[in-house]
């Protein structure tokens, strides 16, 4: 998988911008606050039309412009693809594989798959539910389009019901339609716990071998996933899923109600993890839980790998920097294979200062020569 060049028009920090990159390793420098994290937010772009910091389609446009473009030539599965992602701030984007609208965004993972690495991602041991639900979710719309839908959906039947649980008691004739939500919630969570299951299992694998590999052996990692609290068997057939999770807002019914929340589902669920047995998050030092969320990054990376037969585009934002160098020379030696981009400040000694790699200074939303 190899992304040949972009072009940019109107797309944050960047008026006509284009680029050609090289296969292996691609050092993006510059000065802060010149958009070398753009360049990669827009890469990232192509992987699923989402974007890890921009909460909607607005804010990746430029300030005084109506629209935005993001045009690339991408070589995937042996062949050439161009794509295209035109986004509007008072409309509805539209994305393009040669020249064919897509009907849905899922459709762009099965040509771009990235995995990005940001300096945020070294709290995700440390940080809330919330942020380790996203990194699954990520990572899984990416492999598995049916996921992606059956989450999409999900939510959007979580926003209607929220609503209902807050409104009730204005107006008691919703309560009518909530078993209707329950249902249609029970089927598409099941989907979600199933698909999260079993990505969490092999992920499980990978990253306990790249921890115990960094520690020299003295750190064992096991991650396990946390689901709803009835669904005995998460690996499990979906049909037995859906009748636990059933059961569990049978259960939750008349909390709900009081709580005028939706207590019961995915919407809830964690990535636990313990290194040697105690709890990550309360008990490992920085440094362990840094070193566990680059084997969690680097683990996706190579699931990525097997599951495709070809490496994603690896995304490092500005993450050498904030690593030890210890922690630098362990991840550059693990990312050796496909395209790499890497965002700093300054070239990176060693490793990346070789001749066969690429670097591009940005200054200004430009490409310097």
């Amino acid at each position: 998988m190899r992304l040949r060049s972009i072009a940019l028009d109107g797309f944050r920090n960047y008026e006509g911008f284009s680029a050609e990159f090289d296969p292996g390793v691609n050092v993006i420098c510059g000065e802060n606050a010149q958009g070398k994290t753009n360049l990669l937010e827009s890469i990232g772009f192509l992987s699923g039309a989402r974007s890890h910091r921009a909460r909607g389609d607005k804010e990746l446009i430029s300030f005084h412009r109506d629209r935005g473009t993001i045009t690339a030539q991408v070589e995937s599965r042996d062949r050439e693809f161009l794509l295209e992602a035109q986004l509007f701030r008072g409309g509805r984007r539209k994305l393009f594989v040669n020249h064919v609208k897509l009907k849905t965004a899922g459709e762009l993972s099965g040509i771009v798959q990235t995995v990005l690495f940001c300096p945020e991602d070294l709290a995700l041991i440390k940080s809330g539910a919330a942020e380790r639900r996203s990194f699954l979710d990520h990572a899984i719309c990416q492999l598995r389009p049916r996921y992606a839908e059956a989450l999409a959906q999900y939510h959007k039947l979580l926003d209607h019901k929220t609503r209902i649980l807050r409104d009730w008691e204005k107006n008691p004739g919703l309560l009518q339609v909530l078993e209707d939500f329950n249902e249609a919630m029970a089927r598409a969570g099941a989907l979600v716990i199933h698909y999260r299951a079993h990505f969490v299992r092999k992920l499980a694998g990978k990253a306990a071998e790249i921890q115990r590999e960094f520690s020299g052996g003295r750190e064992e990692l096991e991650i396990s996933y946390q689901t709803v609290s009835t669904v005995q068997n998460p690996l499990g057939p979906t049909v037995e899923i859906y009748e636990a999770i059933r059961r569990h807002q049978e259960s939750h019914a008349r909390a709900e109600m009081e709580a005028r929340s939706c207590l019961s589902g995915p919407h809830k669920d964690d990535l636990l993890a313990h290194i040697n047995g105690q709890p990550a998050r309360q008990f490992a030092s920085q440094g362990q839980t840094r070193t566990a969320a680059l084997s969690l990054k680097l683990a996706e990376r190579e699931l990525f790998r097997e599951d495709a037969g070809q490496w994603p585009i690896l995304l490092l934002d500005d993450v050498l920097s904030e690593l030890d160098a210890r922690r630098q020379d362990f991840v550059l030696r693990r990312i050796t294979g496909g395209q790499v981009f890497i965002t700093g400040c300054e070239v990176p000694e060693g490793e990346f200062s070789r001749d066969e790699g690429k670097i591009l200074r940005i200054r200004g939303g430009k490409l310097e020569e």
